[in-house]
């Protein structure tokens, strides 16, 4: 005789599955949030790690060559010098930044905003010197009372900058911090690059090299086009305001780097500097002073179709937005690494365009091909069989 079916006590536990899996998500969607909320005040110190470390790669590389194979060494020093470059002319640049907002921010608050009287040689000069003397004379009596009026908001408006600019000691100690973690990811750097073409492979296998090398071309080429000689450019100018006793050398320097970096250009600035200058000093040093600067602010011209020649041609547009979304996230670190991260996705997106078109003009042309075969075969003359 048969034994009665017991019911099967797989049932409760398939009708457990859902609510563990369910457990199991929300826990694995917990921990995911809470890791991602720990790192994330790290994450542009992270990512300006990277950058500088693809960046710098090729210097480390040869570095270490020259010193007969010492990697260590090699990453060690890059990592020195780029912690004087920090603590010294950077450090400068930002500090000048926040010294040049404060004594705006005072000088709007105590109503001491004032135009300096015009030189009187400037009458002399053909053409437009006696307008310019006159329009100079007016702005110079009449201009404090006006901005008088605006000075209220004004010093609203300078004080949000200052409560923006007023961190600006740890902003230095992220570079720094970034500086000293660029030096770690030197050596294993080939192993991280083959982990994010292994990453990749899961994304987009058949394209992973290829993302990979674009993504580091990118980060090389707006580093050292744009970063780079923004930062170099800046640096020249900041030298020869200082010669030239411009106050507030740090302030106008850091504004030099900032129209830089946004692809704006720095002539916006030092032309009417240089006029500034030729109207209120001799002009022998008005001179010295043109002679120099006007160099300086050719430097990007000169040097960035040497850099970038070979690298991506990146549209202004995604750098400036990137500079604009950057600070406006993460603060002066974020200017730096806002439009290297927007240029990468930009390249990435672009070549990813490319390959879809390549691949629909590929499929359009072998279906074109198979049409025309079509009509040819089908037309064959039949034989009738006797």
């Amino acid at each position: 005789m048969d034994q009665p079916v017991r019911p099967s006590s797989a049932k409760p536990e398939a009708a457990k599955d859902p609510v563990q899996l369910a457990i199991r998500l929300a826990l694995l969607a917990g921990v995911i949030y809470w890791s991602y909320i720990l790192v994330l005040p790290f994450i542009p110190i992270l990512v300006w790690s990277a950058v500088l470390a693809v960046a710098l790669y090729p210097v480390f590389h040869a570095l270490a060559r020259l010193l007969g194979g010492r990697p260590v060494v090699s990453a060690t020093l890059i990592t020195i010098l780029g912690l004087a470059i920090m603590i010294g002319p950077a450090s400068w640049l930002v500090f000048g930044l926040v010294e040049g907002v404060r004594l705006i921010s005072d000088q709007l608050g105590d109503g001491s905003v004032s135009v300096p009287a015009p030189n009187p040689t400037i009458k002399e000069w053909p053409l437009i010197g006696g307008t310019l003397f006159d329009l100079w004379q007016l702005a110079s009596t009449n201009l404090a009372a006006l901005l008088g009026k605006f000075s209220p908001y004004a010093k609203s408006a300078a004080t949000t900058i200052l409560s923006v600019l007023g961190s600006a000691g740890l902003e230095i100690l992220k570079f720094l911090a970034a500086v000293i973690v660029t030096g770690f990811l030197f050596i294993p750097g080939p192993r991280l690059a083959s982990s994010m073409r292994t990453f990749l492979d899961h994304i987009v296998p058949e394209r992973s090299e290829e993302f990979v090398a674009l993504a580091g071309a990118t980060i090389r080429s707006v580093s050292r086009g744009v970063i780079g000689i923004s930062l170099l450019q800046s640096g020249l100018a900041g030298v020869g305001f200082i010669v030239a006793g411009i106050p507030g050398a740090g302030f106008f320097a850091f504004l030099v780097l900032l129209l830089g970096v946004a692809q704006i250009g720095s002539a916006i600035l030092l032309i009417p500097m240089i006029a500034w200058y030729w109207m209120t000093r001799e002009h022998t040093a008005a001179l010295l002073f043109t002679l120099y600067i006007v160099p300086v602010g050719f430097v990007d011209n000169v040097l960035k179709p040497f850099v970038m020649g070979r690298g991506s041609q990146t549209p202004m547009a995604v750098i400036f937005i990137g500079v604009l979304g950057g600070t406006l996230a993460h603060g002066l670190i974020g200017l730096f690494i806002g439009p290297i991260v927007l240029a990468v996705g930009w390249e990435l997106l672009a070549a990813w365009m490319r390959d879809e078109t390549g691949r629909s003009a590929l499929v359009d042309e072998q279906a074109a091909i198979e049409a025309d075969q079509q009509p040819t075969s089908s037309a064959r003359p039949r034989t009738s069989l006797p």
